[in-house]
């Protein structure tokens, strides 16, 4: 349903936090996602005979929308399928159930109750904050759907405008975003959320130009026509057309000759910087080796088992590690494997403790091992025989690592089989201790995306602290600095692995400060290697010095998209 709130003043560019760089100029379409509330009304209390009939109906509607979204999964691959087979999840959660149960056999109609069940689970996980408040956008999309489905009306979501148009929204859920055609969709356009939010994961996935967290943006005029930059973060209703169309058309030609970039990603001056790919099975490992990629810097191994309920064998466990690394067998190549990274926003029933008040903060990571030291000693087991079988040369590593302790047992774990062994660098106190946690492991990995979140203190899915989870924020990129000092002095790796990787500005910069490989959803791959391999190591360098100078993050991409234009 498209809503017509009061116009933003035509001469206001707004700003917001860019996500897919690139440029679009088009009309505005303001969308909103609501059920028929004629339907509601309608349906009233349901009229079922009794609470188990209601719950009945319940349960036949939760079904056909986690049905749902795991057909859209199948269809969507990559980071896209991840969201959605977690909204699946989400959907046939049982304490959701409860929650609804208990106040429909209290008297309470059906509606009412699927509203206050979600409304608590809601309030729980905002008040969590971190990756678990992302799960709020994603319940509240859930509510829709089963309303839509009680009621037997559509299940509400994005319909496409007729004509290729620039989507503004409020926010935009898993499934709406996963279901975009970029044919159609020309920039995304969101008040809410940060650089690391579903919406934004996606939209890099299928390359759409993207800012989010625009304050006003929902104020935009339906209809009127907006020049969007995903590079600067602006939205600007004013821009001249003659010149916006222009632009556009000298964006589309730079973008279409970076397909024609095929790798190696090689400074002016000659320094080589290896790009890898983040992946989460063998389907996207096998496209991802399609992209001039060296290997794998990221295998997100609990994405395989969010619909497990029962634990994996080793030999389960190295069938699907092994199609992974088959994908990048060669010499030269190697696939960096992250241990579970279960608990917080990835619930893996085998392996995520109940009722924890702040998962984002509680046990999660290797943390998990502590508790259940088995499951990772099995894992490192699958992984181990994955990479006999296959011949793959295999770095693990492990997530939220906080000590020097931490990372000595792992290490020693993963080098009793034989393996390559590093941790990744989330928390900050790892990177802190950057030279001491080198003493132990071979090699560090940095994920930008919690190291941003834990390091300032802010929850990435807050549209009013989205300048505070920017991963240019100075006090993150003196954290990466830090880390990437230590590698020099120690003659050890360290990549960046989260989504800041994937900004082609900020990969300059990154390896400025001594990173030396970043890995990326393998959309991104071109744009960042064609940025390396136009500049040289000293611009690289003076790039780093002025991101960290910085005063906020803003600044530091305008200093630095200066000292790459020269």
């Amino acid at each position: 349903m498209v809503t017509s709130p009061a116009p933003v003043h035509p001469a206001a560019t707004l700003r917001g936090t860019p996500v897919v760089p690139g440029l679009a100029h088009g009309p505005v379409v303001l969308v909103a996602q609501e059920v028929s509330a004629d339907a509601v009304e309608a349906y009233g209390d349901g009229g079922h005979a009794d609470a188990e009939a209601a719950l009945a109906a319940y349960d036949a509607a939760a079904g056909a929308v986690a049905d749902g979204f795991a057909a859209k999964a199948a269809r969507a691959g990559g980071a896209a399928a991840e969201v959605l087979t977690a909204s699946a999840g989400l959907t046939r959660d049982k304490g959701l159930r409860q929650a609804v149960a208990s106040r429909v056999e209290g008297g309470m109609p059906l509606l009412d109750a699927v509203h206050e069940g979600v409304a608590q689970f809601v309030d729980v996980f905002t008040a969590m904050g971190g990756l678990m408040a992302e799960r709020a956008t994603d319940l509240l999309d859930i509510e829709r759907r089963l309303v839509a489905r009680l009621v037997g009306a559509p299940e509400p979501g994005v319909e496409l405008p007729d004509v290729a148009s620039v989507l503004v929204a409020s926010d935009l859920a898993p499934a709406d975003t996963a279901g975009l055609d970029p044919a159609l969709v020309l920039a995304l356009v969101t008040e809410k959320g940060g650089a690391t939010s579903h919406t934004a994961i996606i939209a890099r996935q299928l390359g759409i130009p993207c800012v989010v967290g625009v304050a006003g943006a929902l104020m935009l005029e339906p209809g009127a026509m907006a020049l969007v930059d995903g590079t600067a973060g602006t939205v600007d209703p004013s821009a001249d057309p003659a010149e916006a169309q222009a632009r556009v058309e000298a964006d589309r030609a730079a973008r279409a000759a970076l397909e024609a970039w095929t790798g190696p990603a090689v400074t002016t001056d000659g320094v080589r910087v290896k790009l890898l790919a983040n992946v989460a099975d063998g389907e996207s490992a096998r496209h991802a080796a399609e992209a001039p990629v060296e290997g794998i810097g990221l295998f997100r191994t609990e994405l395989c088992f969010l619909d497990r309920r029962d634990e994996p064998s080793v030999e389960e466990q190295a069938k699907i590690y092994g199609e992974v690394l088959e994908a990048f067998r060669g010499e030269g190549r190697y696939v960096v494997v992250r241990t579970l990274d279960a608990g917080s926003d990835k619930p893996i029933a085998f392996a995520t403790l109940d009722d924890e008040e702040n998962p984002a903060l509680g046990v999660r990571g290797l943390r998990v091992a502590a508790l259940h030291p088995e499951l990772l000693e099995r894992q490192l087991d699958g992984i181990a025989e994955a990479a006999r079988s296959t011949g793959t040369q295999t770095w693990v590593m492990a997530p939220m690592v906080a000590t020097v302790d931490e990372a000595r047992d792992f290490a020693a774990r993963v080098r009793g089989r034989g393996l390559k062994a590093g941790v990744m660098v989330e928390v900050p106190s790892a990177a802190l201790l950057a030279d001491r946690m080198l003493e132990v492991v071979d090699f560090l990995s940095i994920g930008t995306n919690d190291l941003t979140q834990y390091a300032m203190a802010a929850d990435r899915l807050a549209a009013d602290l989205a300048h505070l989870t920017d991963p240019w924020q100075p006090a993150v990129l003196q954290l990466i600095a830090t880390t990437a000092a230590a590698g020099r002095a120690a003659g050890k790796s360290v990549g960046v692995c989260g989504e800041a990787a994937a900004d082609p500005l900020l990969a300059v910069a990154l390896i400025g400060m001594g990173i030396t490989s970043l890995s990326m959803a393998s959309a991104a791959v071109r744009a960042v290697g064609a940025q390396l391999s136009a500049v040289s190591m000293d611009t690289c360098q003076k790039a780093a010095e002025a991101a960290l100078a910085a005063a906020d993050p803003m600044a530091g991409r305008d200093t630095v998209r200066a000292v790459v234009a020269g």
